[in-house]
């Protein structure tokens, strides 16, 4: 795996120079030698033996999955852990279809007239008969199933379809009037049913509708499935005692299939108690408890159910069996193989590591902007690999935004805001006058941190310092900054005539501030700070003006509380450096 990763890093790199080395004019980072050999190779075997310390890390931690009572979802045990997804309770997962009974299948009753509709009494025929005679009646089915035809005598249409009901009536009329006649029947009512819903229901009675309602509609009218006790898998018919159907909703949920009994006055449907069910969360669409049809399942069946995210390639799956708990972490293809019984938890996982990353350039350079890169490849190398213009680029002050730091300073940020809430706001007072004080004070720090929380850090992570660029490790996403050179220095902030100017060696930031008008009233003058382009801020009277640099004067805090001058004073300092922004009090 070693050799492997080796000749994946120099393929990538040897891509990159050769992506380069023909361009007119260039100049290589490596002809300088910004990053000695001996410090990479350094670096390079520091992160073998880091990788090497990693495995050992996670032959423990495969260890310690035995010694856990429950899988710890949230344990970097069983795969890469997503930070903004909170762990799940399998025993308080909703069963798979909970959702079922919120589309109103009660508000729209079935007509009752479609071509399958079986005759039965009290059902009424619009009949019509011209030609060689003429009759014209509206037939009720009677008791006995039968409609009476004039002049011709009783007829048994009970249990013929609505389909087959013309038919039969024409046969009929035509074994007495031969020739020259012709019929047309309609079905035009039915009789009302009553059907009992019972069994682990929300609200169990007897409701009223059609006999080709769907069950789905007495259900509905029943208040749904109760979630927590009934089958959404065992749902039974039954009809003078015996048992006329059974139907599994998961066909419907799943295929959108649904048998469709034809229902008759005083049927029961029963909704029975809930079977042995498995927990699954993880990569999937929506983590769910999900019902088996018997004891067991397979796990292909499981992942059938389960809709899964894109790049699930592991399964934990845990659960007791006789000889007492089971655990085992499995490939996807030998899940659907295992055997997933009552009471298992299944833990759907995307956990491949990629083995390369993307970091992307900006600035001057040659080339593409954006490199795929091994997984441990260092900012020396790769900076070796690019071509810059001769004499346009300040390669010196390289630097790179990173996402985490982003967060981190964000994160820091914050908290120094709600240390500042919490320090200065809710004092009681003691006086009127402290009082309308405090009012003053806190109207400042609110508006204060409304501002100082609307600020959004860059990230910068300085790695140029004293013409040296710290070897360090890429990660995904990166951003490598390599300015080009400038003749300007920029003053911004508190600064009477903020702008740029040319750059003049030897001057510092209290001339270029004085030929920009001086700092304004509102200045703090021992808050200067110089941004350098390699992503530094020092405060002006610790370093040197350079060429490309911002100078920073920082607003004083408008309060005479010497506590909280210095508190906000701080804040801004911490703004300034996040952001390169002197944030307007």
């Amino acid at each position: 795996m070693k050799h492997a990763a080796s000749f994946f890093r120099a393929g990538c790199l040897v891509a990159v120079a050769c992506l380069n080395v023909s361009l007119a004019n260039a100049q290589s980072f490596g002809s300088g030698s910004i990053v000695p050999q001996d410090q990479q190779a350094q670096s390079m075997t520091s992160q073998v033996q880091g990788s090497d310390g990693q495995q050992s890390q996670q032959q423990a931690g495969q260890q310690a999955v035995d010694d856990q009572p429950r899988a710890n979802w949230s344990s970097s045990n069983y795969g890469p852990v997503d930070p903004n997804s909170s762990q799940i309770d399998p025993n308080t997962l909703p069963p798979f279809g909970a959702n079922l009974f919120t589309g109103g299948f009660r508000g729209v009753m079935a007509d009752g007239l479609n071509p399958g509709y079986t005759i039965k009494p009290g059902d009424q025929i619009n009949l019509r008969v011209w030609g060689g005679t003429e009759m014209q009646s509206v037939l009720t089915v009677d008791s006995q199933g039968n409609i009476f035809l004039p002049g011709i005598g009783p007829l048994n249409v009970q249990g013929t379809t609505n389909s087959g009901l013309n038919s039969r009536v024409t046969s009929a009329i035509k074994s007495v009037y031969p020739e020259n006649v012709e019929v047309y029947t309609n079905l035009q009512g039915v009789q009302p049913v009553g059907v009992f819903v019972t069994g682990y229901v929300k609200n169990p009675g007897r409701y009223s509708g059609t006999p080709s309602d769907s069950m789905l509609y007495f259900l509905d009218q029943a208040g749904g499935i109760d979630q927590a006790l009934g089958s959404y898998r065992q749902i039974v018919v039954k009809r003078g005692g015996r048992t006329v159907d059974t139907i599994d909703l998961y066909d419907f949920l799943i295929n959108g299939e649904m048998p469709h009994p034809q229902f008759r006055d005083g049927d029961t449907i029963v909704v029975e108690e809930r079977g042995p069910a498995v927990a699954v969360v993880g990569d999937v669409e929506r983590p769910f408890r999900y019902e088996l049809a018997g004891e067991t399942l397979t796990g292909g069946d499981v992942s059938n159910l389960a809709r899964l995210r894109a790049g699930v390639s592991h399964v934990l799956l845990r659960g007791d069996r006789l000889g007492g708990p089971m655990a085992r972490y499995l490939t996807l293809d030998e899940f659907r193989t295992a055997r997933v019984e009552r009471g298992d938890e299944v833990l759907f996982s995307a956990d491949k590591r990629s083995e390369s990353i993307v970091v992307q350039v900006e600035g001057s350079y040659y080339g593409p902007s954006r490199y795929v890169l091994p997984r441990d490849a260092h900012l020396g190398e790769f900076l070796n690999a690019i071509s810059v213009p001769k004499n346009m680029t300040s390669y010196q002050d390289v630097s790179i935004r990173r996402e985490s730091v982003a967060e981190q300073q964000e994160e820091s940020l914050n908290e120094s805001l709600d240390r500042l809430e919490q320090t200065y706001l809710g004092y009681p007072s003691r006086t009127a006058k402290e009082g309308e004080i405090q009012v003053r004070q806190a109207e400042l720090i609110q508006k204060f941190v409304q501002k100082a929380r609307q600020t959004e850090p860059t990230g910068r992570l300085v790695v140029a310092r004293n013409d040296n660029i710290a070897d360090i490790r890429l990660q995904d996403g990166d951003v490598v900054t390599i300015p080009e050179s400038s003749d300007s220095v920029l003053l911004s902030g508190e600064v009477t005539i903020p702008q740029a100017m040319v750059y003049t060696p030897g001057m510092n930031a209290e001339d270029y501030i004085r030929q920009a008008g001086g700092m304004t009233p509102r200045a703090d003058d021992d808050q200067v700070l110089v941004v350098h382009r390699n992503g530094a801020v020092i405060h002006a009277d610790d370093t040197d003006v350079r060429a490309g640099d911002e100078i920073l004067v920082l607003p004083a805090a408008p309060t005479s509380n010497i506590e909280l001058a210095s508190s906000i004073t701080q804040i801004l300092y911490q703004v300034a450096v996040a952001t390169k922004v002197a944030l307007d009090l």
